[in-house]
């Protein structure tokens, strides 16, 4: 089979289509053949070899995909393989653990089954495990046109929430509107935190989703709302902030990583997000479809600004 493989942590270039041997599942794994593979900001860490939990050399990336097991051909997503939760899925072919492969409905392609896993597992742990946002709520969320912005909008829509959403560009912001967003600001404009308190009537969102806390968690603590909930999805680096913005509102600071949620949170996420799919409540939207051979080019999109869906590759 093809598979992308790292073998020196790096930039971009340090990932090459190479030939392997066709993996073989063990007890209790299947083999599925890939028709997409997601790709999200945690692999270009991963591969750059500055995330938290660092990869074994040499590897193959990813943990996002879909396809159909080889011996059944049901359509099928991945969240992960059985060579962890951050390697193996940019192949052609990948061995996962029962646990790992989830029903893809009939109404999903194969490239939005590849949008599912990070995405829309990180926006679910974010909005219901951790901020524990419910109906009739106002939850903000700043870069809502990325692959975990927009799942998190479809989300929260689905659950009743009122949503506000970020965008950069003015395709980006009328996309994030048509996921069924209330309300969608431009963070590049001098004002929108100004607007966004304007919105929720003065008293501010009750739930905030950060993607770049480095940049955006000081504001946040200066606009939520009385006992709100800024949950942390992204950082790039460090900050200051004052602690006593959110004494004053009995504010509380929230973060999260997949890896550190527990079997029974994820086994949680993903049956709604197959109930999801099923239902037609969630949407991945796919921004583009590149063949697995520009891997290299998909990570410089990947971390460009002005993200507008998700990115698959195709084996």
């Amino acid at each position: 089979m093809k598979a992308i493989r790292v073998h020196q942590f790096g930039g971009p270039e340090v990932m090459k289509l190479e030939d392997q041997p066709d993996p073989k599942p063990g007890s209790g794994q299947v083999l599925v053949r890939l028709h997409a593979v997601g790709i999200n900001p945690v692999d270009a860490y991963v591969r750059a070899g500055t995330y938290t939990i660092s990869a074994t050399l040499p590897f193959t990336p990813g943990s996002d995909g879909a396809g159909v097991i080889e011996a059944v051909g049901d359509g099928v997503y991945i969240f992960g393989t059985a060579s962890g939760i951050r390697a193996g899925a940019y192949a052609q072919l990948a061995v996962c653990t029962a646990s790992q492969v989830h029903s893809l409905s009939g109404n999903a392609t194969f490239a939005q089954g590849a949008a599912i896993g990070v995405p829309y597992s990180t926006a679910y742990r974010a909005l219901f495990q951790k901020a524990r946002a419910i109906p009739g709520e106002a939850v903000f969320i700043h870069g809502a046109s990325g692959g975990v912005g927009i799942a998190a909008v479809q989300l929260a829509v689905a659950r009743g929430l009122r949503v506000i959403g970020t965008a950069s560009s003015g395709r980006g912001q009328e996309l994030v509107k048509q996921q069924g967003a209330q309300h969608v600001l431009d963070h590049h404009t001098p004002d929108y935190l100004a607007k966004l308190t304007d919105l929720t009537d003065g008293r501010g969102p009750d739930v905030i989703l950060e993607m770049l806390a480095n940049v955006n968690l000081a504001r946040d603590l200066s606009v939520i709302a009385p006992h709100g909930r800024v949950v942390i999805i992204g950082n790039r680096g460090s900050i200051e902030i004052n602690p006593r913005a959110a004494m004053q509102r009995d504010a509380t600071i929230l973060s999260m990583m997949l890896p550190n949620a527990s079997e029974g949170e994820l086994t949680s996420i993903q049956a709604a997000l197959v109930a999801g799919l099923a239902s037609g409540a969630l949407k991945p939207v796919i921004n583009q479809e590149l063949p697995l051979k520009d891997a290299q080019h998909a990570h410089e999109l990947l971390m460009q600004p002005g993200a507008y869906g998700k990115i698959v590759l195709i084996p």
